[in-house]
């Protein structure tokens, strides 16, 4: 079964719809590693590692 919900080419603030009292915690998340909420979905399932240093 295929899902039309987010797409790839979908801008990661889409994301909020899905954690929904979460997403405030996972946005800032996102900010630190350096990503835009205009950036789209593909650009957070390419990263390999999730490394902090």
């Amino acid at each position: 079964m295929k899902s039309d919900i987010i797409k790839p080419t979908d801008r990661l603030w889409k994301i909020a719809f899905l954690y929904g009292d979460e997403w405030k915690y996972w946005k800032k998340e996102l900010l630190e590693f350096g990503f835009s909420m205009q950036d789209p979905i593909s650009e957070l399932l390419a990263v390999e590692g999730w490394d902090e240093d």
